[in-house]
């Protein structure tokens, strides 16, 4: 038998599956540097298709087809993520504690971090003995602080402040979402916020923008991405932090609360600042890695 009389037509070649188009997602985002490339991946095909990381995984076992649509938006969505662009602005979501917020170019994109820091300011309003405590969110960007506040302290009222054109835009969005009567947003600068509810306030919480002019930050998640308003703080990093200190003293009645978010390295010279201005019961807290993010003090 000749070597004619043999077939040798190949069938259609197969569409890669949900395993193939994973596997090769991580493969990607390792090869570009990304620190956590198999929970970008999932996070990001599952954005695509409406899964979880669970499910996606789940459906990677049992190699789910994928139509040629998803695969190649799922192959856009990794290119964007090789590139360093962050995970919430390609899915346009960001967690934050119990809340789902949108998130986009233009608004700081909170951190696991800010969560720790603002359950201070959780267990400082739910002690005030007043039926509708008072709390105010200085420099809110997306809203993350403000909401959880909101959202966590059902009886609280809370004033969320922000001075960003862009940023504020968002600030609204997910107050929309997620606040209601009991949550306000002003657009106002640090300095002269809020004059009408001098000393009437019980929490003022802050993350403002800490890091000093010229320490650019590593990641280029936060160098490229995040916008400078919300990152950089003056030449030694504490302007806002100053103008904070300055309002919080004005907005907030005797016995009432700050809680601040800084740099693992400023919690000597914020303490420091906040005595020079007449706070007391200074404290720092540390984050999960051990490291001082946050300062807490009385008016």
């Amino acid at each position: 038998m000749s070597d004619r009389d043999v077939s040798t037509t190949a069938g259609p070649a197969l569409a890669p599956d949900l395993a193939a188009v994973r596997a090769d997602a991580i493969d990607r985002l390792r090869e570009a540097g990304i620190p956590t490339p198999e929970a970008d991946a999932d996070l990001l095909i599952g954005h695509v298709l409406g899964f979880s990381r669970g499910q996606v995984q789940a459906k990677a076992l049992i190699a789910a087809p994928l139509d040629a649509e998803q695969r190649m938006i799922i192959a856009e969505s990794i290119e964007r993520r090789a590139s360093r662009e962050p995970v919430q602005h390609i899915t346009g979501r960001a967690g934050f504690r119990t809340l789902e917020l949108e998130v986009g170019p233009g608004v700081f994109v909170p951190r696991p971090e800010t969560e720790q820091v603002v359950q201070h300011a959780i267990d400082a309003l739910v002690t005030v003995a007043s039926p509708l405590p008072l709390a105010v969110d200085l420099g809110s960007g997306s809203g993350a602080i403000a909401l959880a506040l909101a959202v966590e302290v059902p009886h609280a009222r809370v004033v969320a402040v922000e001075n960003s054109p862009a940023a504020f835009v968002w600030t609204n969005r997910n107050v929309r979402r997620w606040g209601d009567d009991r949550v306000r947003t002003v657009f106002a600068d640090l300095a002269d916020a809020l004059p009408e509810l001098d000393g009437t306030v019980d929490v003022v919480a802050s993350n403002p923008p800490y890091i000093p002019r010229d320490a650019v930050p590593r990641d280029p998640e936060v160098r490229l991405f995040d916008p400078a308003h919300a990152l950089y703080g003056g030449e030694d990093g504490l302007d806002a932090v100053r103008a904070v200190s300055t309002t919080a003293r004005r907005l907030l009645h005797p016995g009432g609360t700050l809680v601040l978010e800084h740099g693992e390295l400023q919690a000597a010279d914020i303490a420091a600042l906040l005595r020079a201005d007449g706070w007391s019961a200074i404290a720092h807290h540390r984050d999960l890695l051990g490291r001082d993010r946050a300062t807490t003090a009385t008016r």
